[in-house]
């Protein structure tokens, strides 16, 4: 892989140094950290009792080592997240003609830049593939029904995820736009993954300001235009962050399976662009049966954001 062709990793964070500490310990552990642009974007205090928090984080940001460029965008008011992240990656993307996405609370295992990267450069021309995208849900037996390691779903997704700059601006912040594109095209069903979530109210929260979630309106886009997003079928992410220390914290999703990391270097195959018929049913039956993990909350994490 040539290294001057890497994407660089955009890091958004706002209050939690111990969170990010471990989001940059396990980020730098990827072996072509060392040749990664890495710009963060630290948002200001939101409350009078977060600006020492900030001070902090601010100071360890000028610390960090081991990439080979760091840019460090420290904003002047509190944006929050969905500001935060759709000006940062779009300011990104100016420049880049790619770009890795994550969050403050996301730890990656050391094979995470390298399987981003083969993805971005795999499917750069599909004009069909919205993004990349590390985490998936700890499906039963997904990694055995799947014939290749790598899968699509119809589209986008939030934890540890790359896109192009050819694929952005498919972004609609209009979420009622979105809402009213679903409604007639009589896709609610198929949007809800055959009715066994709701992302439709979900997407209806946002338009009337129940949540301020970016990533419901990136799904909703692509989704509407028929993109699809590459999903591994074992994580190279985890989020730590549902530990009651965020905003949209729940509970700790670490609990549903996902503590280890895959061991084996991860290869990714060209391969036909079209949603997994497997993936999907799997995905319908993993919405059904975990009601006892109160999965509407984790949901509401993954894409409240």
């Amino acid at each position: 892989m040539n290294s001057t062709s890497l994407a660089p990793v955009a890091l958004f964070a706002y209050n939690r140094i111990e969170h990010l500490k471990l989001t940059i310990s396990n980020l730098k552990k990827n072996s072509l950290s060392k040749f990664t642009d890495l710009i963060i974007f630290s948002d200001n205090a939101k409350k009078s009792e977060d600006i020492e928090k900030i001070i902090k984080i601010r100071s360890y940001l000028k610390k960090i080592k081991g990439f080979k460029k760091i840019f460090i965008v420290e904003r002047n008011k509190n944006f929050g997240l969905s500001k935060n992240i759709i000006n940062g990656v779009t300011l990104v993307l100016k420049k880049y003609k790619k770009i890795i996405v994550l969050e403050d609370d996301l730890v990656v295992n050391k094979f995470f830049l390298k399987y981003m990267n083969q993805g971005l450069d795999l499917y750069k021309n599909n004009k069909e593939v919205a993004s990349i995208h590390a985490y998936v849900y700890p499906i039963p037996n997904l990694k055995n029904k799947i014939d290749n390691n790598t899968f699509f779903m119809r589209g986008a997704d939030c934890w540890g995820w790359a896109t192009w700059s050819r694929a952005w601006p498919n972004l609609n912040k209009n979420g009622k736009d979105l809402l009213k594109k679903i409604k007639k095209k009589k896709l609610i069903k198929n949007f809800n993954f055959n009715n066994s979530y709701d992302y439709y109210q979900m997407l209806q929260n946002q338009v009337d300001k129940k949540n301020d979630s970016w990533a419901i309106r990136w799904h909703a886009s692509c989704f509407l235009k028929n993109m699809f997003t590459l999903y591994p079928t074992t994580s190279l992410v985890k989020n730590i962050g549902i530990d009651k220390s965020g905003e949209n914290s729940r509970f700790d999703l670490l609990n549903l399976g996902n503590k280890k990391f895959i061991k084996t270097n991860y290869k990714i195959k060209k391969q036909q662009i079209a949603e997994s018929s497997i993936a999907r049913e799997l995905f319908e039956i993993f919405f059904r049966k975990k009601k006892f993990f109160r999965l509407k909350n984790i949901v509401k994490k993954i894409l409240n954001v």
